[in-house]
């Protein structure tokens, strides 16, 4: 579906290459199955964007995305944090990339959600929507702190949501995250370092989560399901995403 390429590329890094593409995204808005409500504030969120200015865009996006935890935009971030299941989680979606023909870039994350959607995109409507559902529980987290913040990002979120078809509560988890400590101040952050600098240090892909390049191949089956459930995202998805480990 070509909405799920136009919100892949709305919550990657925005670049000049975005600004020029906007009536080309405007045009898919259009086109798409959304409602008339969510197609005026997508369209909304493209038109503000673009006719702002690059630099006070790309330093928001950063202040929302790259500093703490709250609304990175790796999945398994939400429900491992850093201990060892998210390796094993990160392995098991590389692999049901690559059996529906998605080669990336050894430095990419798979977890990185605008190239997970950059990948349903590819898999016909109704597996797209699957693929949304699953993650639906983490997609309503971020949607709810990103109102919580006041961005129009969450519109995004809050699309991919209605794209889902999933029920969720989103008062309930408002209600959950109402008291919920910043991540993103200074002082969190120096703890975050202090705690992880060794790691940091030896980690070749710390700065791979952002920017990915690589887009499914040509020869990727657009028919093909491959269900992307993994154990982590089962019965407790829903409290793991609104209360993510350390």
């Amino acid at each position: 579906m070509k909405i799920f390429q136009v919100i892949s590329l709305l919550l990657d890094y925005p670049t000049e290459a975005l600004i020029e593409a906007q009536q080309d995204l405007l045009d898919v808005v259009t086109e798409s199955t959304l409602d008339a409500e969510l197609k005026a504030q997508l369209s909304d969120f493209i038109t503000t964007r673009c006719a702002g200015d690059l630099m006070d865009w790309q330093s928001e996006y950063d202040g929302l995305f790259e500093r703490g935890r709250s609304l990175s935009l790796l999945l398994f971030e939400h429900i491992h944090g850093e201990s060892r299941d998210r390796g094993q989680a990160m392995v098991n979606l590389l692999d049901q990339y690559k059996q529906a023909g998605l080669d990336l870039d050894k430095k990419e994350l798979p977890d990185y959600i605008p190239l997970y959607l950059e990948f349903l995109s590819t898999q016909g409507e109704e597996n797209g929507q699957i693929g949304l559902e699953e993650i639906a529980p983490i997609l309503a987290v971020l949607a709810c702190r990103a109102d919580q913040r006041e961005t129009s990002y969450a519109t995004l979120f809050h699309t991919l949501l209605a794209l889902s078809n999933a029920e969720v509560d989103l008062s309930d988890i408002k209600a959950q995250i109402a008291n919920e400590k910043r991540d993103d101040t200074a002082k969190e952050l120096d703890k975050v370092w202090e705690e992880e600098m060794v790691t940091f240090m030896g980690n070749d892909q710390t700065d791979s989560a952002c920017g990915s390049s690589n887009k499914p191949s040509e020869t990727q089956r657009k028919d093909q399901y491959v269900p992307l459930s993994t154990d982590a995202l089962t019965t407790e998805l829903f409290k793991e995403a609104a209360n993510p480990r350390a």
